[in-house]
């Protein structure tokens, strides 16, 4: 079965509200008990929303490590990667890179995660017709600012 993929678009632009954006879809992940993998080809990008992780909220803790060896052991529910992909995690893929991984189908469910910058929209579109090419149809889900 293929999986879900839900394409979440923050009204304000920019990369920190991006980041938060997908801070606040991978809380809501892991407190539904759901194994989380962020993924981007970006890794000072991956650098920053490791921090924000911390500090996104008052009281958030988001229980996050950085995967950089395919196949390792990560215990948090949480992981961060710019390519490998860790064991155990294949509830929810959030992607932040510029197009949609090869292996974005071992996944239950895809939250693609975008801003209000017109480049950002482009590449966001361009994922939406890579998947409607597979035969899944994304959802849209405009989010107004955090």
């Amino acid at each position: 079965m293929p999986p879900r993929v839900d394409f979440y678009v923050s009204a304000e632009a920019g990369e920190h509200a991006r980041l938060r954006l997908a801070c606040r879809v991978a809380e809501k992940a892991y407190l539904a008990k759901q194994r989380v993998l962020v993924v981007s080809d970006d890794s000072a990008l991956l650098a920053r929303l490791d921090e924000l992780l911390w500090t996104f909220a008052d009281g958030s803790f988001v229980p996050h490590d950085v995967v950089t060896v395919a196949g390792a052991d990560c215990p948090a529910p949480v992981a961060l990667t710019t390519g490998p992909l860790p064991a155990r995690h294949s509830d929810v893929l959030i992607n932040l890179g510029s197009s949609a991984p090869p292996f974005f189908e071992q996944f239950a469910r895809v939250a693609e995660v975008l801003d209000s910058r017109p480049e950002v929209r482009a590449t966001g579109r361009e994922r939406v017709k890579s998947y409607r090419a597979r035969s899944i149809e994304p959802a849209t889900h405009n989010v107004e600012s955090a």
